[in-house]
């Protein structure tokens, strides 16, 4: 797992090979209209849902395109209201994800056009699938998937990005800087991962706990899910997620001496709502833990257990933020003794429903 998450920034550099030519996008493989999609549908389990999370938000943001996002192993059994102009996109590491397969086989029943996200070449998803995209992550052995979700996240920002550049939603200069910032990406992911021996000492401090929150606002909220499955996955801890406005609504009942909190600072238009959440969790005595951008450390500086990710558009946060979170949870796994790479129930690819 830890070679895995340091193999991120050239994974990132392998799935951006070739995405960009005379500072625009390129994607041969989409073979339909993007000025004709009026509602885009992901469907993706575990890892990859909650990339689909972030592509979401990105999509929406960018084209103005609506986008409905489910569970796949509740998007299979739903009634879904297809009409003309509809695109599914599956997202799917291992390509064999039953759930998500029964998710493209619904799709393909009403006649609708299937997008897959996979890794692995010539899997069963990439087959069905009207086209493919995949992720250049390269073999990824660890069950807890870290560098594939990196390149997931990856291509979900070069698609939103692409179909903002084809339905001329987005100012030329507006898209070049997105693109640029993109370009760049392995090297901010690479200073997040110099924050390693910070991360390895806060695991250690806290490597104890068995009750655990992540908390986050915007961009920074489906990135503390994923940070809480690893921490599921890996060390058995219990964790969970919640976005950061909620906690009035129960969570903070639970609150204590006892749960360790990690909290997502990395989106500059909510840090003044977030601080005040994270300040409460404070007053009700637990232990906290902040991942914070370097440009809003002024927000921070009262918490001395504060791991500092690069500065970074808020839009593309998730790629850097996730990184401490990866490690956090490969270091309690570590410190607990636990099968970091076979965790126990666990398989790398879920092929029955």
């Amino acid at each position: 797992m830890l070679k895995e998450i340091f193999d991120g920034p050239e994974a990132l550099r392998q799935t951006l090979s070739g995405r960009t030519k005379d500072n625009k996008l390129v994607f041969s493989e989409l073979k339909l209209k993007i000025q004709d999609i009026n509602k885009i549908f992901i469907a993706g389990c575990g890892t990859a849902y909650h990339a689909g999370l972030v592509g979401r938000k990105a999509i929406e943001e960018l084209t103005g395109i609506p986008v409905e996002i489910d569970l796949a192993s509740e998007f299979a059994y739903r009634q879904v209201l297809w009409q003309k102009g509809n695109l599914l996109i599956v997202i799917s590491q291992s390509g064999e994800t039953a759930d998500t397969l029964a998710a493209l086989y619904k799709a393909k029943e009403a006649g609708i056009p299937i997008l897959a996200i996979v890794n692995v070449p010539d899997s069963t998803i990439a087959r069905l699938a009207d086209m493919v995209i995949y992720t250049q992550a390269g073999l990824e052995i660890s069950i807890a998937s870290t560098k594939v979700y990196l390149t997931q996240l990856l291509v979900l920002y070069l698609l939103a990005l692409y179909f903002a550049q084809e339905k001329d939603t987005l100012p030329a200069e507006e898209l070049k800087t997105h693109i640029n910032a993109i370009a760049t990406i392995d090297q901010q992911v690479e200073k997040a991962l110099s924050q390693q021996p910070a991360i390895k000492e806060i695991a250690n401090q806290y490597h104890n706990a068995n009750n655990a929150f992540f908390l986050g606002r915007g961009y920074d909220y489906p990135v503390a899910m994923e940070g809480a499955l690893k921490l599921k996955e890996t060390s058995y801890v219990h964790a969970e997620a919640y976005a950061a406005g909620e906690l009035k609504h129960g969570p903070i009942a639970l609150l204590n001496g006892d749960v360790l909190v990690m909290a997502l600072v990395s989106q500059d238009a909510l840090v003044e709502k977030t601080m005040p959440n994270i300040n409460e969790i404070k007053s009700r005595g637990a232990k906290i833990i902040v991942i914070c951008k370097e440009s809003l450390q002024q927000h921070c500086l009262e918490y001395e257990n504060r791991i500092v990710i690069p500065d970074i558009d808020p839009l593309l946060a998730p790629l850097v933020a996730v990184i401490p979170l990866q490690l956090f949870a490969y270091y309690m796994a570590v410190f607990r003794g636990t099968e970091v790479d076979n965790p126990r129930h666990l398989t790398k690819a879920v092929t029955v429903e």
